[in-house]
């Protein structure tokens, strides 16, 4: 937009430009970046998940030193300062199912449906007497049962079956101590209930954790 101006004998004077946002305006009025706009949890799984395709081994050893405060580690619990020891180990239980894995895997599904995933010729799921004690270990729990999980993660990695949705897992993990949630209970019904179209339900599994990309970071 420009501007004109009449000097006293109505004579026009040159047209001015109208002056422009500068680039800090701009910054001001545009909000944040869509980046920090999403979930923290999503926020968290996008990082992981980046250290994977960017091959970056030793950040993921360090995480998967659970004892050990890295900056890995630091790092992880920063996109949820709240939260920190669950964002930590969720990251933790990520180092472990990516051990030696060179492509990102999501994951789909809670942690009680991705129970349903273990197991091997004989059976998986209820039908697996491994499965079927390890996650009422993990339903009974009042705390949060971090052996337990590890012990989860580990069996769905050795059955080569996908993990759960880590970011599902750490926002149900921050409300495992919610009474009107039921994590636990519902988690213990993901495991129990019988799959309804094999064939459909497989190829929308196998999508869900693929589409989903994160920004590199």
């Amino acid at each position: 937009m420009s501007s004109r101006t009449e000097n006293p004998e109505g004579a026009a004077e040159a047209v001015l430009p109208s002056p422009r946002p500068s680039d800090e305006d701009a910054a001001l009025t545009a909000g944040p970046p869509a980046w920090e706009e999403k979930p923290s949890a999503e926020r968290l799984v996008a990082w992981l998940t980046a250290l994977v395709r960017n091959r970056e081994y030793a950040q993921l050893a360090d995480l998967r030193r659970p004892r050990a405060r890295t900056n890995a580690h630091i790092r992880a619990g920063w996109f949820n300062p709240e939260q920190r020891e669950i964002y930590e180990q969720v990251a933790f239980l990520f180092a472990v199912y990516h051990r030696g894995v060179s492509q990102p895997s999501y994951g789909f599904g809670s942690l009680g449906a991705a129970a349903r995933r273990i197991g091997g010729g004989a059976g998986r799921g209820p039908d697996d007497p491994g499965a079927a004690r390890l996650i009422d270990r993990i339903v009974a729990s009042r705390r949060i049962p971090w052996r337990h999980l590890q012990h989860a993660v580990a069996r769905l990695r050795a059955c080569d079956q996908k993990p759960p949705s880590w970011a599902a897992l750490a926002d149900d993990l921050v409300r495992w101590n919610d009474r009107r949630a039921r994590i636990s209970y519902q988690w213990a019904v993901d495991f129990h209930t019988p799959p309804t179209r094999s064939g459909s339900a497989g190829k929308s599994d196998k999508t869900a954790d693929t589409i989903k990309k994160g920004p590199t970071t």
